[in-house]
Formats: C-alpha cells, sequence, structure tokens
C-alpha cells in the first residue's frame, strides 16, 4: 500500500505544477538545472564579449532587470503545457530545451554604449604621498532590460487557462522550491582561494593595481580579486568580472547574472564576499571566501588594515556583510 502511495503521488507531482521542480534527465542527459546553467553562462559570456571588445577604463552596469527564472519557467510551463495541468512536465527533449532558450532570450535582452568623462583620480605614490589628478575616462555602460510577466503574456497569446497556470506557478507557495532548482548548482572553488592565499602578506597592492592599469595606488580591494581571478583564468571564461569598483561594477554583476545572494546565506570556499562598513545599502569593501566553518566565515581580503592583504573572520549574520557573488564554478 506504502508503495502504491508514492507511485500515486509521484504521478500527481509530475502531471501538476510541481512536474517542473522534479525534472528528470532525457535521453540527452539534460535537466532543469543544466538548461538554466548554460543559460546563465551564455547570459554572462555576452556581457564578458562586450566587455572584451570594448576598450574602456571602467565599466557601470546601468540596470539589473534580468527576468527573474521564476517568471521565465512560468511562461515556459505555460506554453508546453498549454494550460493543460495533465501535460508532463518533466522530460526535456531538444525541443523544450530551445523553447526555453528561446524564451529567455524573448524576456532578456543587453545593449551597451561608452562615453567620455573627466573624473579626479586619488593617487598614491611608493612614498605615501597621495595627489588628486582630473583625468579623462571611458566609461563602458551596459544596460539589461526585461520583458515582465504581463508583456510576455501578450506576445504568446495565451489563453485563459494558460494565464491562470502562470497565476498558480507564481504563488508564495512554491518560493521554497526556487533554490533547489535555480542556485543549486554552485559547489565552491579552492583554487582561487589558493591563489589569493599565496598573497597573504602583500603590503601597498602592487601588482594588482597596476595589472588592472592604474599608474599608481589606488583602493585596491576589487583589484585584488580581479587578479585572483585571471590567474584562475576565470576573467576570460566570463565566470568573474573583472573590476575596480564594488558598488557600480562588482554587486551590479552578479546581481545582473543571477548569482547573487544577500547576507545571511552560508557561502561557499570561493565565493565573493561583499561589505557595507556604512550601514547605507551600498558596498565598501570586497574579498574572497576562504572557508566557511561553525557559524563562522572566514575572508582572504586586500586592502584591508594595514594596506594588507590578510585573512580575517566574520560571524556569518555580522551586519557589515551585504552579500556574496556566488560564481558559477
Amino acid at each position: 500500500m506504502v508503495l502504491v502511495l508514492v507511485i500515486c503521488i509521484v504521478a500527481l507531482l509530475c502531471s501538476s505544477i510541481y512536474g517542473i521542480f522534479f525534472s528528470s534527465e532525457s535521453d540527452s542527459g539534460t535537466n532543469m538545472k543544466t538548461v538554466i546553467a548554460e543559460l546563465n553562462e551564455e547570459f554572462m559570456n555576452k556581457i564578458t564579449d562586450i566587455q572584451n571588445s570594448t576598450e574602456y577604463d571602467e565599466f557601470v552596469i546601468d540596470s539589473n532587470n534580468r527576468a527573474d527564472w521564476k517568471n521565465v519557467l512560468a511562461i515556459y510551463t505555460a506554453k508546453v503545457s498549454n494550460g493543460k495541468e495533465e501535460t508532463e512536465l518533466m522530460t526535456l527533449d531538444d525541443k523544450r530545451v530551445q523553447i526555453l532558450k528561446d524564451i529567455f532570450w524573448d524576456m532578456n535582452s543587453i545593449s551597451s554604449n561608452t562615453e567620455k568623462i573627466k573624473k579626479d583620480i586619488t593617487t598614491t605614490d611608493e612614498n605615501g604621498n597621495t595627489k588628486v589628478e582630473n583625468v579623462e575616462r571611458t566609461v563602458l555602460h551596459i544596460s539589461i532590460s526585461s520583458k515582465t510577466v504581463e508583456e510576455m503574456i501578450i506576445k504568446y497569446n495565451f489563453s485563459k487557462e494558460q494565464n491562470e497556470q502562470v497565476d498558480e506557478f507564481l504563488k508564495e507557495e512554491y518560493a521554497s522550491l526556487w533554490n533547489s532548482v535555480i542556485y543549486g548548482t554552485s559547489t565552491g572553488n579552492q583554487e582561487i582561494v589558493q591563489v589569493a592565499k599565496q598573497q597573504i602578506g602583500n603590503i601597498g597592492g602592487q601588482p594588482y593595481w597596476s595589472w588592472y592599469g592604474f599608474s599608481s595606488r589606488v583602493e585596491w580591494c576589487a583589484c585584488f580579486v580581479s587578479w585572483c581571478a585571471e590567474q584562475c583564468g576565470y576573467i576570460e571564461a566570463g565566470i568573474i568580472p573583472k573590476f575596480a569598483s564594488v558598488n557600480q561594477e562588482g554587486v551590479p554583476w552578479f546581481k545582473t547574472v543571477g548569482l547573487w545572494k544577500d547576507g545571511g546565506y552560508t557561502p561557499k570556499d570561493g565565493d565573493i564576499i561583499f561589505f557595507d562598513w556604512e550601514d547605507d545599502g551600498t558596498a565598501d569593501h570586497v574579498g574572497i571566501v576562504e572557508k566557511t566553518e561553525n557559524g563562522i566565515v572566514y575572508t582572504i581580503e586586500g586592502n584591508t588594515k594595514g594596506d594588507m592583504c590578510k585573512q580575517n573572520e566574520y560571524n556569518i549574520q555580522s551586519d557589515v556583510i551585504l552579500g556574496y557573488g556566488t560564481p558559477a564554478y
């Protein structure tokens, strides 16, 4: 009787809106997590391609309005099932994978432009003397825009049944299932941690800021993280961005590509940790997560106390932790 009950429950899940959360592998080995990871990578690569093909001194993500994955999947579900709950949603064959990819790119677009600006740059020479220079900088602006669920419903001319299915899928009661579907791919990374460990003790941030392109010392915490990522090939691969501004470049990039977690999350080795010293909701500093144990986050940071690269530790619930970039290693 227990076996019969289990079979009935599985059958019910497969034939209902829950089916999408239990996607099995198809003959080609494709499942929902795999396709989501592929599309996240495609999205990141498009941004990286823009950066690699454009000459700029700094970049700004003007908007991070990428469509939420639950909205993309809600539209996908209604389109595939045609509003019929008895439709089997677990199998992802090549046709369904293409439908999901088409929906994702119908809902998201990326554009860019550059502008020349004059900007005061404060630099410090090797003797600790500071000076302010007004220099011309080329700023690369990257904009991400997306269509809403309502716009997609109109675009695809959904029926009443499909509309109802989308509304059902977006109910709060399903929120607890999203993490396993969307964010369950990262296992952490020790390679970038080992690179960062070898830099412990560095004072002044050379060669990180000079590698980035600055002629003298700047606030170099983000340059340090970027330099470590470069040593592992992660910038070229589009896994971590090359950034010098934590608030204008680092945080928006991870949020835009759907790889951001707010403070309170338990980070994995190699996650990128962002700090908010002023408690104003903006990032002031960045480092690399070495490990997390017993509620303590251990980090390696550049440009920390004493203008050094050193290890630090924080309670995982610390108010100074703004959040984390979670690279798809």
